[in-house]
């Protein structure tokens, strides 16, 4: 039988020394040598992974609002809350088969199918994206106790053909999807409200018998000279799952009449031009208002509250447009607000709480 390459290495050298010193490695030496080129030849007769294009699932989830935390703490607490929400969310995508591909900040992206396909790879990335979901509510119940603010995530999932490969040098290198479907499921989250998950016809097309799922809509995607069809998943029946989006949004409601100003955001960036509406609706998570024409549904702004009752303004309001509809009477706008610092949301509910005991709960 011929000796392991290691093993004749190993010899040669031994052999080479001899001739050279008059004397051999010893033992110890000798096994920490061999360890290292065991480890050696291994890594060099090992099969690569080769560059090809095949189909995978992507989720992507990202924090709502992680923003003003960062701005209203001290690094080492906003690293104590990243690494606390990122635990769990790495251990939910490896109990279901998902490879980890990158952080980005507060963001995690799973691929689903890129190191071994699955025909059940949508139906995973899906689980996994619920399951990160109803992991929050823990989350956010320890975070309460600890006397940290509350997190919110949204998720973004798409299939569909990508190139998987290794990218990068010998410096640095590491296996990768890339494509126009990556760059899809990057917009599905995006378009992803707190406690969402957004998910493309294509993935709802393979598991459409394993979740339930919200109406259809269509929304403009950056790139696409078509609508893109998305679709929020609800629950997985059969696997006795249910996203308690729901639960966080009811929250007692007022009539009202503010005027405010907005501003739209596109690609993170605020768009120098201002805009004037009124609020007539106003709740702890989200508004109705009357805007100016061109407001489109799910799009991003920035607005201002003026609390007058309580002395307080609510500033820096990040919000995105959930529904809009025109009639005779003018236009309008529902809004969730997806970020609000902590004093906001402090000043919101006292506001509200405040005008509730004149106004009818709806």
């Amino acid at each position: 039988m011929k000796e392991p390459l290691s093993d004749e290495v190993l010899r040669n050298i031994q052999e080479a020394v001899a001739a050279e010193t008059g004397a051999r490695i010893g033992p110890e030496a000798a096994a920490r040598l061999h360890a290292a080129l065991s480890s050696a030849v291994g890594a060099a007769t090992a099969p690569r992974k080769e560059n090809s294009s095949r189909e995978v699932s992507i989720l992507l989830a990202d924090l709502r609002g992680f923003g003003s935390i960062a701005e209203a703490n001290p690094v080492r607490r906003v690293l104590e809350v990243l690494n606390r929400y990122l635990a769990p969310m790495c251990e939910i995508a490896v109990d279901n088969g998902g490879t980890i591909d990158k952080f980005m900040g507060d963001a995690i992206m799973v691929v689903f199918g890129a190191q071994q396909h699955g025909a059940d790879d949508a139906r995973r990335a899906v689980t996994c994206a619920v399951q990160m979901q109803i992991a929050m509510v823990e989350l956010n119940r320890d975070q309460a106790a600890k006397g940290l603010p509350p997190l919110f995530m949204g998720a973004g999932i798409n299939t569909g053909h990508a190139m998987a490969g290794l990218l990068g040098s010998e410096l640095h290198s590491e296996y990768t999807v890339i494509g126009d479907e990556v760059n899809l499921a990057s917009r599905i989250e995006a378009f992803s409200l707190r406690g969402q998950v957004l998910i493309s016809e294509s993935t709802f097309d393979r598991c459409r018998d394993f979740v339930t799922a919200g109406a259809p809509m269509d929304v403009h995607v950056k790139g696409k000279s078509n609508p893109v069809r998305l679709r929020e998943v609800i629950a997985i029946p059969s696997l006795g799952l249910q996203i308690p989006r729901q639960e966080m949004r009811n929250s007692p409601r007022v009539e009202v009449r503010i005027p405010f100003t907005y501003k739209t955001v596109v690609d993170k960036t605020v768009m120098p031009s201002r805009h004037e509406g009124v609020v007539l609706d106003l709740g702890y998570y989200g508004i109705f208002a009357e805007v100016e024409p061109g407001l489109t549904r799910h799009a991003d702004i920035l607005l201002g509250l003026d609390l007058s009752l309580i002395g307080r303004r609510a500033e820096n309001i990040y919000a995105k447009v959930r529904s809009t509809r025109s009639d005779r009477a003018g236009h309008f706008a529902s809004m969730e607000f997806t970020s609000v610092s902590e004093q906001g949301e402090e000043d919101i509910r006292h506001f509200v709480q405040l005008l509730i005991q004149g106004s009818p709960m709806k």
